[in-house]
């Protein structure tokens, strides 16, 4: 049912990656400008703050990339019915936000020669949604132990 407690995981999970889109998970200072790094791609301020310069091929991708894992835990909510494939969505969703993870690692490798990284608190969301959905594994698992065992009883 919807009323589980793996729900408020999977909406706690989507929230988290969702707040990915509209807070910096880091920034840097390179010879070009200043970096900074959102789930919506990289940016570049000039040294005077005047103009951001985005690389579009890069946030279009990051962005249908982002929406695809809250679309896959939202829709993971609705699915109570079929435990298990609930539990191998849920796993889809953790291996996906590791994905996330990478490429953000990765863009920012990319930048070059970094003077200084300021990492910001909201890089630790896709940490804490994989923590959410751990905790919604264990009650899927607890649901499935729940009805088995009144399986056994009828």
């Amino acid at each position: 049912m919807i009323q589980r407690i793996q729900s408020i995981w999977l909406l706690l999970a989507a929230l988290a990656v969702l707040c990915l889109l509209f807070f910096p998970m880091a920034g840097s200072v390179t010879a070009q400008g200043y970096y900074l790094l959102t789930a919506t791609g990289l940016k570049l301020k000039d040294a005077a703050d005047a103009s951001i310069q985005t690389h579009s091929s890069i946030n279009i991708a990051l962005l249908i990339f982002t929406g695809v894992i809250v679309t896959i835990h939202l829709i993971n909510i609705f699915n109570f019915r079929n435990r298990a494939l609930q539990i191998r969505m849920v796993w889809t969703g953790i291996l996906l936000i590791i994905a996330l993870s990478v490429w953000f690692f990765m863009l920012m490798k990319g930048i070059g020669e970094m003077k200084e990284l300021d990492i910001e608190v909201p890089i630790l969301l896709p940490l804490l949604a994989i923590i959410f959905d751990l905790f919604a594994v264990r009650g899927i698992k607890r649901d499935e132990k729940l009805i088995r065992s009144a399986d056994r009883l009828r």
